[in-house]
């Protein structure tokens, strides 16, 4: 699909909305993984893996915090190197259906894990993280190809929103499995944890296939000869704009606030389910919070793109970074299933739009023909915020034999990148985008 101008006649806008809606859809198909996996089922199952080899509590909360930690470093490692590939060879569906392929494989193999094998568990987990927070790179660098311009809060709050729409819906049919396994002729509880493991893999590739069979692939920048050409132009094509980076300082000073207050948001999205845990909230009732955060999530995700054509991208940010610097501190206090619901109802009404507008905002700021490889260090921001965040949680769970401490660490994230995003010049920020993609 060509980029489109700001306005259509009516059938090609039908095409429009038809390519937003795909493109939207694999936020559908992958947050089953971010919900399911990442947040609420197999992090409680992992700490059993643990516990069951002889591990502690506290260790087995910090053991998930290291390996979620480990799995996001090779992505942040690499991520924009891919992106400079796929944008030099026109592949960004290609890589990202490579992505898709890895991620359905490890998520699917997961249900294959013995009793006490926390290791193995790490290892496949891991894959099927690398091919989730991989993809990403190139799903998310392709907004600015299907959004119009003047479109971008809207089109990727729709994202979020579809992405707790589709992910809550799943989890409710895992939840029901869990707790009611006969209701569906399901012999027990751990086969039916096994099987959620395997809804996962099935809903993700199925409801990814829309964006490749209507997102079109945006014009390649050049065509290397072979393989190991397209490999040297990867890295002097990324080479050349680490070089130019000072010509990017708004998006660079975007990039920084966005890693830290990313950060908090990530903690607490992967470690939530761990630390309900460990403070003794039942299973069932995190499972029943998180599913009221999955729905809240989806309206609040389109009020998000709302406040953000009132207010701009960049205030609705601050307003949702305040809300979490609570969630953070009430999150220390917590004792009651309640509690937990309360915290969920509040993640729920800004987690999305906080997330979706960071991803417009920063989309703004990118030149269209290098939006895979710029899209690569947004992607290493996220994945650094998945290193340092819960790795620092694991710690000081860990020296203080309490995650509640953890908990109130993540408010200084939230605070410094919230400073930092105030500095930001939006106009500035477009106006060396636009230059350096009329440059080419």
């Amino acid at each position: 699909m060509e980029d489109l101008p700001p306005t259509l006649p009516a059938a090609h806008d039908r095409d429009y909305q038809r390519a937003v809606n795909a493109w939207a859809m694999y936020d559908w198909a992958n947050s089953a993984f971010a919900v399911t996996i990442l947040t609420a089922v197999f992090p409680v199952y992992y700490r059993t893996l643990v516990l069951d080899s002889g591990g502690a509590p506290a260790a087995a909360t910090a053991y998930w915090a290291y390996t979620t930690s480990l799995s996001m470093l090779l992505v942040a490692l690499i991520g924009p190197w891919l992106g400079a590939m796929a944008d030099l060879v026109g592949g960004k569906k290609w890589f990202l259906a490579a992505a898709l392929v890895l991620g359905v494989f490890g998520t699917a193999s997961l249900a294959l894990i013995g009793s006490g094998l926390f290791l193995l568990a790490s290892i496949l987990f891991a894959l099927a993280n690398l091919g989730f927070a991989g993809g990403n790179v190139f799903y998310e660098s392709l907004l600015p190809h299907v959004a119009r311009p003047d479109d971008l809060d809207r089109v990727s709050t729709r994202g979020y929103a579809f992405g707790y729409l589709g992910g809550g819906l799943l989890l409710v049919i895992n939840v029901l499995w869990l707790v009611r396994p006969d209701w569906f002729w399901i012999p027990n509880r751990e086969f039916a944890l096994r099987l959620c493991f395997v809804s996962v893999s099935l809903w993700w590739l199925v409801f990814a296939i829309p964006l490749f069979r209507t997102v079109g692939e945006p014009a390649a920048a050049a065509r290397p000869r072979s393989s190991s050409s397209l490999l040297v132009a990867g890295f002097r094509r990324l080479a050349g704009t680490l070089r130019a980076m000072r010509r990017y300082r708004q998006l660079v000073i975007f990039l920084v606030a966005f890693w830290l207050y990313n950060d908090g948001i990530n903690t607490i999205i992967k470690l939530a389910a761990a630390y309900g845990a460990e403070i003794g909230v039942d299973h069932n009732d995190m499972l029943i919070a998180l599913i009221l955060t999955q729905f809240i999530g989806f309206p609040c995700s389109f009020a998000f793109g709302v406040f953000a054509r009132h207010l701009g991208a960049k205030r609705s940010i601050l307003l949702g970074l305040a809300a979490y610097m609570l969630i953070s501190v009430a999150g220390f206090f917590i004792e009651r299933a309640w509690h937990f619901y309360a915290l969920a109802v509040m993640v729920g009404l800004v987690q999305g739009g906080t997330q979706a507008l960071s991803r417009s905002l920063f989309t703004t700021m990118v030149p269209k023909n290098r939006s895979s490889e710029f899209f690569g260090f947004f992607s290493t921001g996220e994945k650094m915020a998945g290193i340092v965040g819960p790795a620092i949680f694991g710690f000081i769970g860990q020296m203080t034999g309490s995650s509640r401490w953890g908990i109130i660490s993540v408010t200084l994230l939230f605070i410094a990148g919230a400073l930092l995003l105030w500095r930001v010049d939006e106009q500035e920020g477009r106006r060396v985008a636009q230059a350096a993609e009329d440059f080419g």
